[in-house]
């Protein structure tokens, strides 16, 4: 069955990893022969879209639109209107806070009347900012589905206070999930980001060992994924879920929490 649903990855920040999950849910996409339309808002440094814009495939639409104004917000609604049968994943840009809390809401029941189901990845850090900005942005998209990713790159998942003890993560996991997002050498995080080139791309190219790393994080990428989509998409997900992922994720040495998806390390940006 296609999925056909909107998937937004933010985090109102630089530097949290937001690129680096729009690549792996890319990639885990494509890999399950889904039709996908990437939309990347960071038009200053749109890595993602000049990593797969060359990729040629005939399930891969990539665009650049910036949200920065009302224009903005029309022309991603426009075009994800007119790619019906594609999942979208939205690379939002950091600098995007200010009109996602004016356009938020227009979006949310744009996508409602087309008949488009909305999913927000939050990446997060560590610091206190993290938590606020995502106060934030559940005000501007109230009853969506948003999985909060605990980017482990900045530490274990224990180590997250902030969030762990927020009314936040409480709030959260009322709707959504809270997911270890896995962690990835740095040398496949710079191969990714040097040259450009998506996962499927570089795994034609690396030496042997970053390949092996690529590949070991492709998969449990791939346990995390499987845990949030399965939660509302099970009827075209690609293993059986709910406690099995956490089970899957005890299995490959991946730790999880009350609620969480399994995660890895994690990944830099």
């Amino acid at each position: 069955m296609k999925d056909t649903n909107v998937y937004y990855v933010g985090g109102s920040k630089g530097g949290v990893g937001k690129s680096l999950f729009a690549f792996a849910l890319v990639d885990y996409l494509l890999e399950r022969g889904q039709n996908v339309l990437l939309v990347d808002t960071d038009t200053d440094n749109p890595d993602v879209y000049k990593a797969h814009v060359s990729l040629d495939l005939p399930n891969l639409q990539c665009r650049m639109n910036s949200l920065d104004d009302a224009d903005g917000w029309a022309d991603l609604l426009d075009t994800v209107q007119e790619y019906s049968d594609h999942a979208v994943v939205i690379n939002a840009a950091a600098r995007t806070k200010t009109s996602t809390a004016s356009y938020g809401e227009i979006m949310k029941s744009a996508l409602e009347e087309m008949g488009r189901d909305l999913m927000v990845f939050w990446i997060i850090n560590r610091h206190r900012d993290s938590v606020e900005l995502l106060h934030s942005f559940m005000e501007a998209f109230p009853e969506t589905t948003i999985h909060v990713c605990r980017n482990l790159y900045f530490g274990e998942a224990n180590r997250f206070d902030i969030y762990n003890n927020s009314r936040a993560k409480t709030a959260i996991e009322q709707r959504g999930m809270t997911l270890n997002f896995p962690a990835v050498a740095n040398r496949v995080a710079d191969w990714l980001y040097s040259k450009r080139c998506s996962i499927q791309k570089a795994l034609e190219e690396m030496p042997f060992g970053t390949r092996a790393e690529t590949q070991r994080w492709r998969r449990a990428c791939a346990v995390v994924l499987d845990a949030a989509l399965g939660v509302n998409h099970g009827s075209w997900r690609h293993q059986t879920l709910g406690t099995d992922a956490r089970q899957q994720g005890h299995s490959r040495g991946i730790p999880s929490a009350d609620h969480d998806a399994a995660g890895a390390e994690s990944a830099r940006r």
